[in-house]
């Protein structure tokens, strides 16, 4: 067996529950891959008296309290913090702890060291993994800063052969970046399955590093918020005044500086800085590491970020917003500053404009924006070759790691670099050598693109180099003019190759509109006459589709035209039709959703006959927020998802399986996640996850090529569905009243609610009698017509246009 076969991750052990070892043991089995995880054995001040007897006497309940708890625990995270894909995937994980148990990894594939950031522990616990790893086993550390070279110095070169680091960002499912520390005996075989295992199985980003303290992200992002520090101090600013420019503003994450900082914790914070300060003896900035006094003072008084309710930032005592005063220590309401650059900057969509307008205004934001952005730079490109060999890898991690809308590179392309490092020699900055012999060579960007090949600029050998394109990436707009087969102002028609055809939605938010339905149409068209075997629906914005065009349902209300309703129930019918026809289309089509997926968004993929989506897609039936019901036949299709697989020969009650489906249009709920989708029963458990969410068209086109090639058909239109009866409808209707009388559901809630309860039970029919698909779509348009005569629903409506959530009237 050659090198490069020796791999294959399916069995994983993790070594430390605490919260990252818990987040990456959760990671690994929602992507299906079973996990070991271990910790120590309560110690005697961990333990009642009872239980310390218990643990001596061989107790595993107890001896395996630690990994225990933290799985709990870990079920309870939330979004943005939760951790588990769905609470299945928690049958993956089995406990331990080191003293029994860690002998087992040898019958696993990949072990991961996730203990506490001290080179101690480490070095000790890997040196015992040595003695029971298996040959072939892959052993990594989740180090944010520590040197992957010591920590396994005492280990042997078989085992260093199979080592290198893996560093994880916090929240494991949500941050994209993974960094790969390659040890300098690590097999390059194994790199390269990493690299690969690590994007196309668990979803991230991956980049590599070296060995150095804090490796890519930390050690700029930490560099970043230090001189954020020193400016703030220096240049008399208030925290929220740095906050506003540190952000959006200047393409950086929206949590900008402080609350990013609120976030990691003050504490771990200067941690990661220290490490800097105590490992980096040579680092021209050393001493900027080190944290102001405020900093120390904060951590004395408990003040420890979002974990404490208290950092920079805290809540008073009628949840208004303070912010910390750095000057005295005392908590001040915050405020909004109201300079001239930021008030551009919100009307600019681009990150790189964005920039290049507060670096370049005169007013105390954009002062600010470019001493911060000036000294940032010149710090990034003296790490080059220091930390780094590749600036990709750099713009990368910020981005990935630190929810940066543009790299620094890209960002120094975006404000030009020839005419900002002319303004840095003005204002007294010593360029870096590379920069300057690149100047010197006439090479003015990072990055550039000729005959449709992306470089970037090699600032060690001063040279372009190609950026290998990732084949399972396909960015529509990227095709070119000569793939686009039909388009309008809605939505565009692509052609994938291997005849697949793409439907495109690009209007604001991707909202549903007369032109995306036009397109739509002329899709499946394209499908029946042959033209292509497969459809994928997709996009590569952030967000699948938020649904229908409210604004243009409102501006039709307001219209003085007699026919006003007839011309909107025109459209819901023509959305309801064109998802029926793709729904029985002859040739298989998958939809590609991401990011938001609700309303009619969510119909349009209930409609396909396949999802290939992205693991972070948030699907729901959300009308009820505006006082509507679900009209493009995602009634109809819950109330038929409810219902596969019960057997109907003993005529069951079917309130128990309708009762899911009437809960989540009456409660407008959203699915945290597809797997989520999947157990609310709004997507089908053979529906596929796609954990790279860049990946999904290509996915999702293998799915629609692979069902063509075995045989696609669609059937017929039901005309047999059972449905729940009145004695349902009665049901449903009594569990309302309860939640009108308790103060969870208002009136109006009542009346939609009522509305969506009659539908699932068919009208005036009996339990077990049978309806067809179109006469619950005729039932789900009536609904929705009269529920928009209604006052309440008109309001609703405007109020989400007008403040983007919803109206509880």
């Amino acid at each position: 067996m050659s090198e490069k076969q020796s791999w294959n991750i399916e069995k994983a052990a993790v070594l430390g529950s605490g919260v990252m070892g818990m987040a990456i043991a959760a990671h690994l089995a929602g992507c299906g891959i079973d996990c070991l995880v271990l910790d120590i054995v309560p110690f005697d001040n961990m333990l009642s008296e009872k239980e310390q007897k218990q643990r001596d006497a061989g107790d595993k309940r107890v001896r395996n309290k630690l990994a225990a708890a933290a799985l709990k625990q870990a079920m309870k995270w939330k979004p943005p913090a939760s951790a588990f894909y769905s609470k299945n995937d928690a049958k993956r994980i089995t406990i331990g702890n080191f003293d029994d148990d860690l002998h087992k990894i040898k019958d696993v594939d990949w072990v991961i060291e996730v203990v506490v950031e001290r080179m101690d522990i480490k070095k000790s616990l890997l040196a015992k993994v040595d003695e029971y790893r298996g040959e072939n086993t892959i052993i990594t550390t989740n180090t944010s800063g520590l040197s992957v070279v010591e920590m396994v110095s005492d280990c042997s070169p078989e085992m260093r052969k199979n080592f290198l680091g893996t560093h994880f960002f916090n929240p494991v499912r949500f941050m994209k970046l993974l960094e790969i520390i390659p040890h300098p005996e690590t097999a390059p075989a194994l790199v390269s399955f990493m690299e690969s295992f690590c994007s196309n199985e668990l979803g991230k980003g991956v980049i590599l590093a070296k060995d150095t303290p804090n490796f890519i992200a930390n050690r700029i992002g930490m560099h970043g918020i230090s001189l954020t520090f020193q400016l703030m101090t220096e240049m008399d600013y208030r925290i929220d005044e740095v906050d506003a420019i540190c952000g959006k503003a200047i393409g950086h994450a929206s949590s900008a500086a402080f609350k990013t900082a609120d976030l990691v914790g003050i504490d771990t914070m200067k941690h990661v800085g220290m490490t800097v300060y105590d490992k980096c003896p040579n680092d021209e900035e050393r001493e900027i590491f080190k944290p102001p006094a405020f900093i120390d003072q904060m951590i004395e008084n408990g003040w420890l970020g979002r974990k404490a309710k208290s950092g920079f930032y805290k809540r008073g005592p009628k949840k208004e917003r303070l912010v910390l005063d750095w000057k005295t220590m005392e908590y001040i309401p915050q405020e909004k500053p109201e300079w001239p650059s930021l008030a551009k900057s919100k009307e600019i969509r681009k990150p790189g404009a964005r920039l290049a307008n507060m670096i370049n205004s005169d007013d105390r934001g954009g002062k600010f924006a470019w001493k911060l952005t000036a000294a940032s730079l010149l710090y990034i490109a003296r790490r080059i070759p220091e930390i780094a060999d590749h600036i990709l890898d750099i713009d990368n991690g910020l981005c990935w790691g630190f929810n940066w809308e543009i790299g620094p590179f890209a960002g120094w392309d975006a404000i030009g670099l020839r005419t900002s490092v002319e303004r840095m020699k003005a204002d007294g900055y010593e360029i870096p050598a590379n920069i300057t012999t690149m100047l010197e060579k006439g090479n003015e960007s990072f990055y550039k693109e000729e005959d449709g090949v992306r470089y970037q600029y090699d600032l060690v050998n001063q040279e372009y180099v190609a950026i290998k394109p990732d084949e399972k990436i396909i960015v529509l707009k990227e095709l070119g003019d000569d793939r686009k087969v039909a388009s309008n102002d809605g939505a565009t028609l692509w052609d994938l190759g291997d005849r697949v055809l793409c439907y495109q939605m690009h209007t604001k938010m991707n909202a549903i509109d007369n032109e995306t339905i036009e397109m739509q149409n002329k899709a499946v068209d394209l499908l029946e006459a042959d033209e292509f075997d497969a459809m994928v629906i997709a996009n590569n914005s952030k967000n699948f589709s938020v649904g229908a065009n409210l604004m243009l349902v409102l501006m039709g209300l307001h219209s003085d035209e007699e026919n006003k309703y007839d011309q909107i129930e025109e459209m819901v019918k023509a959305l309801q039709d064109v998802n029926m026809r793709m729904k029985y289309c002859s040739k298989p089509i998958v939809a590609a959703p991401v990011g938001f997926t609700f309303g009619g968004g969510c119909e349009i993929a209930l409609h396909a006959h396949r999802v290939v989506g992205a693991a972070e897609t948030y699907a729901g039936l959300v009308e009820v927020g505006v006082g509507l019901i679900p009209a493009g036949g995602g009634t109809k299709e819950l109330v038929m998802r409810a219902l596969e697989g019960v057997d109907m020969s003993n005529r069951p009650s079917l309130l128990p399986f309708l009762q899911k489906a009437f809960e989540n249009i009456a409660k407008a709920e959203v699915a945290t996640g597809l797997k989520a989708a999947m157990d609310l029963g709004i997507f089908r458990q053979t529906d596929v996850m796609v954990t790279n969410a860049e990946y999904r068209i290509y996915e999702a086109k293998k799915v629609a090529l692979g069902m063509f090639l075995t045989g696609h058909n669609p059937g017929k239109p039901r005309t047999d569905i059972p449905v729940g009866g009145v004695s349902a409808t009665a049901a449903f209707m009594i569990a309302v009243d309860g939640m009108v009388k308790s103060g969870w559901a208002s009136e109006h809630d009542r009346l939609i609610a009522d509305k969506v309860a009659w539908i699932i039970g068919g009208g005036d029919r009996a339990e077990g009698q049978t309806i067809s698909e179109q006469e619950l779509l005729d039932m789900e348009r009536k609904v929705f017509m009269d529920l928009l005569r209604e006052e309440k629903t008109v309001e609703r409506i405007q109020y989400m246009l007008m403040n983007n959530k919803p109206l509880r009237n």
